[in-house]
């Protein structure tokens, strides 16, 4: 099967999903689902929506960062200890990076990159969620994708990944298995058909 590249504005994949092919070759990457913040002619950026990172939560983050001291736990609201916290990419992992909805911005440090989804890379954001003044929706991650110029580009040449455009329901749901299916179905593409097509002429 060929992967179809539909690009966004220009060529370039902003605010679109890749979604990983079966074959791929890099185990960071399995089955990953990427909602892409940036992609221009000097190269691209994504933050991986469907892996958890192990071991951490949202509230012990939050202690580590000195946000929120550890006697203070017990108060964030239920909402909040629920969050997950993801493996945005292999690249600064020990960076943050929030996607959020867009009823939140800050002028200084939120990049929008559509109408309904935000990246804001700050500490004020991580604040302002345990405040409770935060956006209505946000994924956390740590660390992020890149790839330097043409080199996404070469990879989807090569079959190593399918696009389709971004939905905010999907990027934001808190049920990580299933958004790899969920983002094969919006192309239309069984997954286990997918599987046994890969690799055929």
């Amino acid at each position: 099967m060929s992967a179809s590249v539909k690009p966004g504005r220009d060529g370039y994949l902003d605010g679109q999903l890749l979604i990983a092919m079966p074959g791929m070759g890099d185990p960071r990457f399995s089955r990953a689902v990427i909602y892409m913040c940036a992609h221009s002619a000097d190269g691209a950026m994504g933050i991986i929506i469907n892996q958890r990172a192990p071991n951490i939560s949202f509230t012990e983050l939050l202690e580590q960062l000195n946000i929120v001291p550890a006697k203070d736990r017990i108060k964030l609201p239920s909402s909040m200890s629920a969050m997950a916290v993801y493996l945005g990419g292999p690249v600064e992992t020990g960076r943050g990076f929030v996607l959020h909805s867009a009823d939140y911005f800050k002028a200084e440090s939120t990049l929008p990159i559509d109408e309904s989804v935000c990246l804001t890379a700050t500490i004020d954001i991580l604040r302002d969620i345990a405040k409770g003044s935060g956006p209505d929706k946000a994924l956390l991650a740590l660390g992020y994708a890149g790839w330097a110029p043409g080199q996404l580009e070469s990879e989807i040449h090569s079959n190593g990944w399918l696009n389709c455009p971004a939905d905010p329901d999907l990027i934001f749901d808190p049920d990580v298995d299933h958004k790899y299916t969920r983002a094969l179905n919006r192309l239309g593409i069984d997954p286990i058909r997918l599987v046994n097509d890969s690799g055929h002429a």
